[in-house]
């Protein structure tokens, strides 16, 4: 694919608020499948369960958090904190993805910036990927927008251009992808199932109001982690071991999403510069700046 991501990293970031204060109509962008995640993070990167399992081992499972939906109507699902959870065979569906905190960007060229729900994994100074050329780097986000083309759905490339200006998707020929999983194949290895509901008693309220806890999120990264692709088994002995490195997890990502998210809330202006203190500087990967990658492209 040949994209051109200098200066955008539109599908890194939810980019709503700018249309809203623009008193812009807002764009719905990818928000797959036919349910309503019960969440209101868009552009959320589900993960393969090998993909959890890397962050997992490496100390990023706080970097992680999960995704469920609305039934479908009200003959769909189970009902949990007063509402319809999606289920497969009984077990509330659910994705895991990357967490989206507030961070002061300036995407599409804007000469001021915004607090903005940016992946954590997002430098705000150059809007590159901290984990690009890393082996933790998703599949989904290697492919993007490839899977958008093979089935023939708009790009946020597209969005992008249609909102903002500028050429972005400059090769709308979708190369072939390994990632993309549909139907059955996906259960247990993209889209996993829990297997007590009960447990999920005011899980489910937090994750829809924004404010799931950190016990909250590692449980369903070890139900991820300890899955059975193509099956709805779960390995009692995988996920114990999961969920007791899920929670001991405390890396460079919680502290840093911590901290964003103090300063929005205490009406901060953002300002991108802060990131050197605020991520590099408790051990984030550090990104090359659009220079170096110009110059390596030449070659």
């Amino acid at each position: 694919m040949d994209v051109h991501c200098e200066g955008c990293a539109g599908c890194c970031i939810d980019w709503r608020p700018l249309l809203a204060a623009e008193g812009r109509e807002a764009i719905d962008h990818e928000r797959r499948g036919p349910r309503d995640p019960l969440d209101e993070t868009h552009n959320l990167v589900p993960l393969a369960r090998d993909e959890v399992r890397a962050f997992l081992e490496t100390g990023l499972a706080d970097a992680l958090t999960p995704r469920l939906w609305n039934a479908a109507d009200d003959e769909d699902g189970l009902e949990i904190d007063g509402r319809r959870v999606a289920t497969i065979a009984g077990r509330p569906a659910f994705f895991v993805g990357l967490r989206k905190p507030p961070k002061p960007v300036a995407p599409f060229d804007r000469e001021t910036e915004s607090w903005l729900p940016t992946c954590v994994f997002l430098d705000p100074t150059t809007l590159q990927c901290r984990i690009h050329d890393d082996d933790r780097y998703p599949a989904e986000c290697a492919d993007y927008p490839a899977h958008n083309l093979a089935l023939e759905q708009e790009t946020e490339c597209e969005r992008v251009e249609d909102a903002f200006g500028g050429d972005r998707l400059r090769d709308a020929d979708p190369r072939e992808t390994d990632g993309l999983l549909l139907g059955r194949q996906a259960i247990g290895s993209k889209v996993f199932t829990h297997p007590r509901p009960a447990d999920l008693e005011g899980v489910v309220d937090r994750i829809a109001r924004g404010a799931s806890t950190a016990t909250d999120r590692a449980e369903f990264v070890a139900v991820a982690a300890a899955s059975s692709p193509g099956t709805l088994a779960i390995s009692d002995d995988h996920y114990e071991r999961a969920k007791e490195r899920a929670l001991a997890a405390d890396s460079w990502a919680r502290e840093a999403i911590c901290e964003w998210e103090r300063r929005r809330d205490d009406g901060e202006s953002p300002d991108s510069d802060l990131a050197t203190r605020i991520e590099d500087d408790r051990g984030a990967p550090t990104t090359p700046g659009w220079d170096a990658v110009t110059d390596r492209s030449s070659r």
